[in-house]
């Protein structure tokens, strides 16, 4: 409560208002808390659990993970196992830098407790990142690493794109998502057609032991998720992440219903019980262990994330609203059931 009345609040108004400001001023200011050991010590002990589950041949220190696309180039990794954090995904990274899509591409939309982002994977690079990984060495939890294709490289030279990603990163980390998903980089989605997508899994199978898990779009048919499943098993896939932002707008409250005709991805509570029904069903269909994000805002929407049949969640948009708190509060709800 005194988050959302009074850290929250102060944070939302950070650039006048603006929520890409605001995020880069929050990214900053966790990246300098990352450099001080004590306090890093200090909010571990307090947010922290030492619930360790397995997961793909993975120990996690806790089933709540940070989800791809807030620290997308790993300026701030040792802060986030202090707030509570059992695993970090950073990403999504490209092989070719770039800046991303024009701004304004963030919005908030309160009265839902939604984000709309059209970012278009802005970030440094894959190498840009290895080197980061490189010079900040093991954070205490795991680490994945999303990668997706640079908006600058043709669909049909998606494979190398990605490839070189994976090159470039495979030392460094525990797992890799495979991001075909993003409806804000143009032709990607694309790329979970079963054809385009059986080139793209076997070749990245192909080039690391680490285990792969592809992310899904909670758009797409039950007919479609089978057929990517179906992929993923005679490629050996070792998961699923489930899902992604939406290009839906049901669910929105009135107030929002303006802001919510902005181009991008939709993510928060008007998402939960969509991504919540693809991962049932990706689980009652595969058996696949599931990382389930979407829609999650309270102890209880992890409890039911879980129940459906995900093995791990992360958080994104419900972190924006509600803080570290949550983190601990559905680390408690876990460790107590």
């Amino acid at each position: 409560m005194v988050y959302q009345q009074l850290t929250r609040r102060t944070l939302f108004k950070l650039g006048g208002g603006d929520p890409e400001i605001a995020h880069t001023r929050t990214m900053a200011g966790l990246a300098r808390l990352a450099k001080v050991r004590p306090a890093v010590a200090v909010l571990r002990r307090y947010f922290g659990t030492k619930d360790t589950t397995s997961v793909f041949g993975v120990d996690f220190p806790g089933v709540v993970g940070l989800a791809a696309g807030m620290d997308k180039d790993g300026h701030a990794l040792r802060a986030w196992p202090a707030l509570g954090f059992g695993f970090v995904e950073v990403g999504t990274v490209t092989r070719h830098a770039q800046p991303g899509n024009p701004k304004p591409r963030l919005f908030r939309l309160t009265g839902s407790d939604a984000v709309i982002n059209r970012m278009g994977f802005n970030n440094a690079g894959a190498d840009a990142l290895a080197e980061r990984l490189r010079a900040t060495g093991p954070i205490g939890v795991p680490l994945g690493i999303s990668i997706g294709k640079s908006k600058v490289t043709p669909v049909d030279e998606a494979v190398e794109d990605y490839r070189h990603s994976l090159r470039a990163l495979r030392d460094h980390g525990d797992y890799f998502a495979i991001n075909v998903s993003s409806p804000n980089t143009p032709g990607l989605r694309g790329l979970q057609d079963k054809d385009a997508l059986d080139v793209l899994v076997g070749e990245l199978r192909r080039e690391s032991t680490k285990p792969l898990l592809v992310k899904i779009a909670p758009d797409l048919t039950d007919d479609t998720i089978a057929e990517v499943l179906q992929v993923c098993a005679d490629h050996s896939v070792d998961g699923i992440v489930a899902t992604n932002t939406t290009l839906s707008r049901d669910g929105l409250a009135a107030a929002d219903v303006a802001t919510g005709a902005e181009a991008g991805g939709l993510s928060g509570r008007p998402l939960a019980d969509r991504a919540r029904a693809v991962v049932s069903f990706v689980h009652r269909e595969s058996g696949l262990p599931v990382i389930g994000v979407g829609g999650i805002f309270s102890a209880d929407d992890a409890l039911r994330m879980l129940d459906a049949g995900a093995s791990l969640v992360q958080l994104y948009t419900g972190f924006i609203y509600q803080g570290p708190p949550l983190v601990r509060r559905i680390n408690r709800a876990v460790a107590g059931r």
